[in-house]
């Protein structure tokens, strides 16, 4: 058989973020449980000899790719924009010791649209990276495809 599969695997982490200049109550430093969903697409190994036959990854390396690339950093972390008031910025950093300083306004949105490019370049051959969802709350997630941004 040679059909493309998709496989997903589904990540957790907390993780709070400020949203600088914004004018609701994310303005102020929040959490969130978050919920990762990771897709990849590609063939099976067809190989009776490969002890990965019949997989498109091994979800253990999928884990590991994930945890190496963003978990292991977001975790249990405080999000904020390099722009971000820098005398507010440096107090976080002392208060909450595990502060991630992003490009990019931390959104749900934006943070997908990261996590999508510290991924796509750890894809081993033959598998592609096909679209993320992360969750920020119960109801409310965002998507990045591979088709819409290629």
């Amino acid at each position: 058989m040679s059909s493309t599969i998709r496989v997903t695997r589904e990540f957790s982490f907390e993780m709070a973020h400020v949203l600088g200049n914004y004018d609701g109550p994310c303005r102020n430093v929040h959490g969130h449980s978050y919920r990762l969903f990771v897709t990849l697409s590609g063939t099976p190994v067809n190989d009776e000899i490969n002890p990965k036959n019949g997989m498109v990854i091994d979800f253990t390396e999928l884990k590991n790719m994930v945890f190496k690339k963003i978990i292991n950093q977001f975790d249990h972390s405080v999000v904020i924009s390099r722009d971000f008031d820098k005398e507010k910025k440096g107090m976080m950093e002392k208060t909450f010791g595990n502060t991630v300083i992003v490009d990019y306004q931390p959104t749900c949105e934006n943070l997908v649209a990261d996590f999508a490019g510290r991924l796509k370049s750890e894809m081993p051959a033959g598998v592609s990276l096909h679209s993320l969802r992360l969750f920020e709350t119960a109801k409310s997630y965002a998507e990045w495809f591979a088709d819409d941004n290629d």
